[in-house]
């Protein structure tokens, strides 16, 4: 195959900054998750973070998964919409150094998607979203030639909240299963979860061959309490089931049975991006040969190490000696 991962999303360029608890809160948003918000509001936002120490970075779900696998040497192709300007430039370039295969035709209209990522004293991060043209993805930006090349792919919940870019994922996931390539789905973020439950879980009952979300997300969807009873209920009807556990590791589901998956103790500095990594390097894994649970830890480390720094990219690679010594 000539990808490993075929990653659908919202082409967002990350502006990442460590803010105070105070500053975070004259903000008025609420901390800890996505908010999307409009050109002006995003505009005050990273003016009001002038003099900070920032960090950007070609970013969203899917693009900091699929890069995610491309560092561990993975073969990944992305699609995604970013306008004709300076920052969607920084995108495609920023994308590519990454080693992953993207061929978009920049929009001449509108701007390039941004996230201002707002990293508190506590390690959270507070995402204010501008989507720009990236809101602007449609099913004719998916490349079925290139798509049926891969032996997944991956789409991230955050592209069912507009009309637009619903039916690019839902073309990507038909596309998939007319191909005979496996289909993998993030559910994002917990408000996604909330605002759209059914249809998420529409699509595990449906397409979906392996889905990926965190604790609070699986609870969410499946009204319980216990995660291994969330990701019992899921894999009723997922072939696969990742279900990231913060500090505590992970649970995978693989031919009905569960796999505990060990968190790797690190000083949290910047959740950003924890669990995009995750998926990664689990998506890495799974197609270079590894078993679930190897993959699995071969995730936990890359979270880990996504934690410990600044930013949702990793700023040391994993050499090929390191991995065969954490999985031996």
């Amino acid at each position: 195959m000539k990808y490993d991962i075929y990653g659908v999303g919202n082409a967002l360029v990350d502006i990442q900054a460590q803010v105070s608890d105070e500053l975070l809160a004259a903000t008025g948003f609420d901390k800890g998750i996505m908010t999307l918000i409009d050109d002006d509001q995003q505009q005050k936002i990273i003016n009001g973070l002038s003099g900070l120490n920032l960090n950007r970075c070609a970013g969203g779900s899917a693009a900091n998964t699929i890069v995610g696998a491309a560092d561990f040497g993975g073969k990944a192709a992305y699609v995604g919409k970013v306008a004709a300007d300076e920052t969607g430039e920084f995108f495609l370039k920023d994308m590519r150094n990454m080693g992953v295969t993207i061929d978009v035709t920049p929009s001449t209209e509108g701007q390039t998607g941004t996230c201002a990522v707002l990293i508190s004293e506590d390690a959270q991060r507070t995402m204010l979203t501008n989507l720009g043209v990236s809101a602007t993805l449609t099913e004719a930006d998916i490349d079925e030639d290139e798509l049926k090349q891969a032996k997944y792919v991956y789409v991230e919940g955050y592209l069912l909240t507009g009309d637009s870019t619903k039916a690019a994922a839902y073309k990507a996931i038909e596309l998939a299963k007319k191909n005979n390539v496996k289909v993998a789905f993030t559910a994002s973020d917990p408000f996604l979860v909330n605002m759209i439950r059914d249809e998420i879980r529409s699509l595990i009952e449906g397409p979906v061959d392996l889905f990926f979300c965190n604790e609070e997300e699986a609870k969410s969807l499946t009204g319980k309490d216990d995660p291994v009873e969330c990701a019992a209920e899921i894999h009723r009807y997922a072939e696969n089931v990742a279900i990231t556990l913060g500090p505590n590791g992970s649970i995978i589901m693989d031919g009905g049975e569960t796999i505990a998956i060990e968190g790797v103790a690190v000083d949290a500095i910047d959740t950003t991006g924890a669990g995009d990594m995750y998926a990664g390097g689990l998506l890495y894994g799974v197609t270079n040969g590894l078993s679930w649970k190897e993959a699995g830890q071969l995730a936990s480390h890359a979270a880990a190490r996504i934690v410990s720094q600044l930013g949702a990219r990793m700023e040391q690679r994993f050499t090929a000696d390191e991995i065969q010594q954490l999985l031996a």
